[in-house]
């Protein structure tokens, strides 16, 4: 299934002969390409959230396309700890600097926290979805949607989603009908794929692994909510600033990786710098973000952005300034507003299901309070 946070790896060129060629590539967190599937369960890695799309050419990678950071807000309404590469130009990044204190770190995860809540929260939620993401020479650039209605046990949501890269484009449906958890993806040329969990003994087993959850068990499922929960699992928030973006107040929201979730994720790399505190943005892979930043309306809480920031490039790289690599971007968002009930029917053709509820069941695991 998929969340916001899908994977796609480099997709630089094409071989000589003509079209995109699949194979093994460095993975780049894309700003919303599919969402985290019924197979990428709840304690994968952000480099492993959803749809994996690997391409790469015969010769050298071209240079890097351009950022994809086109809708930047105006630089003097965002603070300069706000920006992309702050604190980077002088000092090397790592995941024990530009922590702040205490306090500021309490914020930003309460910022966090509030703005999940919201989306348990609401009776009714929709908004439209722009994403784009760069890899390789190549911008991907797509769009969606994602409904959602109801509390509890009797919340429906659906999410689809298409991305375009070159000729190529990959699609992904994610519906929870109250019964099972759909997800359906095309991947290209790849074949299609359709996986379903069942919603009930999902609910059944988290009121043993993790109570307070399972009232609410979208995140867990699929859908906005699972992605940006994930977001939350495998990040620590530590720097908030207040800023105006599109004449809106809001909170810009920064996090790094956890060191553990790190270590267990590229063991190799926090290996060869002595501990993931000696981990800088240059030693990850090209296309593994260094850090997520969200902004979050001061009103209402709404996730309006979301960027994935690193130093692009084929490695080895110098120290320099992380920019963003992908960018999700929330509009037209409608909460508490009438919901087509339709959006939730979903009845597929069965040929090639894979149920995924006994392998799902194992892997749930409490989210991080």
């Amino acid at each position: 299934m998929s969340g916001p946070f899908a994977t796609f790896a480099g997709c630089p060129g094409r071989p000589r002969g003509g079209s995109l060629r699949c194979g093994t590539a460095t993975r780049v967190v894309v700003g919303f390409v599919g969402l985290l599937g019924l197979g990428r369960l709840t304690m994968e890695p952000p480099l492993g959230l959803g749809r994996t799309a690997t391409c790469y050419a015969d010769g050298p990678a071209p240079a890097p396309a351009a950022s994809v950071y086109d809708r930047r807000p105006r630089p003097d309404r965002i603070p300069p700890t706000a920006r992309p590469g702050a604190g980077t130009t002088t000092e090397v990044a790592s995941l024990g600097s530009g922590e702040g204190d205490r306090e500021t770190a309490a914020q930003a995860e309460r910022i966090v926290a509030g703005a999940l809540a919201t989306f348990g929260r609401a009776a009714s939620f929709s908004t439209r979805l722009r994403q784009k993401a760069r890899i390789g020479s190549r911008v991907l650039v797509g769009s969606g949607r994602y409904v959602q209605s109801g509390h509890a046990d009797e919340q429906r949501f659906r999410f689809e989603s298409t991305l375009e890269c070159d000729t190529e484009s990959f699609e992904t449906l994610d519906v929870c009908d109250g019964l099972f958890c759909w997800s359906y993806q095309r991947d290209g040329g790849e074949v299609e794929t359709l996986r379903r969990v069942d919603v009930r003994r999902v609910r059944e087993r988290l009121e043993h692994v993790d109570p307070a959850a399972a009232a609410n068990p979208a995140p867990h499922l699929g859908g906005l909510q699972r992605s940006l929960w994930m977001l939350r699992q495998w990040f620590r928030f530590t720097a908030v600033d207040a800023a105006e973006v599109d004449g809106a107040s809001v909170w810009i929201v920064e996090g790094r990786w956890d060191p553990e979730r790190l270590a267990a994720t590229l063991p190799r790399v926090v290996e060869a710098a002595g501990g993931a505190h000696g981990v800088t943005p240059r030693l990850l892979p090209d296309g593994v973000p260094w850090s997520v930043r969200i902004v979050v309306g001061k009103s209402d809480l709404l996730v309006r952005r979301v960027e994935w920031l690193a130093i692009p490039g084929t490695r080895p790289v110098g120290e320099r300034p992380v920019e963003p690599i992908a960018v999700l971007d929330l509009f037209d968002i409608q909460v508490d507003g009438p919901i087509d009930a339709a959006a939730f029917f979903y009845q597929p053709a069965t040929t090639g299901l894979i149920d995924l509820t006994e392998e799902h069941l194992k892997r749930l695991a409490p989210m991080r309070p």
